[in-house]
């Protein structure tokens, strides 16, 4: 970075407005290019604004990045966490997951594809330790429970995943693109989530 052009945006001040503005295309901007795609030159431009004021908010792409990934992510997992007790019967606490994580999704699209796609860039290993907390321990705690009062089959974490929470997220997926299997239209509702959350129950139990 020209370090003309640093010290010069550490004599600005921030605007808690812009701020926001950049987070919002910087989401969009790296839905829509990927990780290779983005840049801080296309921020600029698509919030209208020099380069060198993005340096008033972050240091670099690497810091831009991982911070609004730190709090989306962190907003995620409240969400996710809310009346949810890993003491809970299996069926209920399952279910309070899928309806906290399908809310969340609704409620924050971009933000929810925005962190799915950090998934898979350099990134998402250390917002994951930044965000985790206590998170995975209450969820070991809350399937090793289920699996003590025979609530739940034993299966591998992958194979777990897959049946308990991948049905969710497909029909998710489906609502975000608008369509599911063979360009259908698709709209998320919660009967159809209850119906596959059924079907999900029955195959985990012992």
């Amino acid at each position: 970075m020209n370090i003309h052009l640093y010290l010069s945006s550490k004599m600005r001040t921030r605007d808690n407005q812009k701020e926001l503005l950049v987070k919002q295309k910087a989401i969009e901007l790296f839905i829509r290019d990927g990780f290779d795609g983005f840049s801080m030159q296309k921020l600029a431009k698509a919030c209208d604004i020099s380069v060198g004021t993005l340096y008033i908010y972050y240091t670099n792409k690497d810091d831009l990045i991982l911070k609004i990934g730190i709090e989306e992510g962190q907003r995620m997992m409240e969400a996710t966490m809310k009346g949810f007790s890993p003491d809970m019967p299996f069926a209920e606490g399952l279910k309070k997951q899928w309806e906290n994580r399908s809310s969340y999704w609704i409620k924050n699209k971009e933000a929810s594809l925005f962190y799915e796609n950090l998934k898979h860039t350099p990134y998402a290993e250390p917002i994951l330790k930044e965000i985790s907390g206590n998170f995975r321990p209450i969820m070991k705690k809350f399937v090793e429970n289920a699996i003590a009062k025979k609530e739940l089959q034993y299966l591998s974490f992958e194979s777990y995943w897959c049946v308990a929470f991948g049905p969710l997220y497909t029909l998710l997926k489906f609502d975000i693109s608008g369509k599911s299997v063979g360009n259908k239209p698709y709209k998320f509702s919660k009967t159809t989530m209850y119906q596959t959350l059924e079907l999900v129950l029955k195959a985990l139990k012992p």
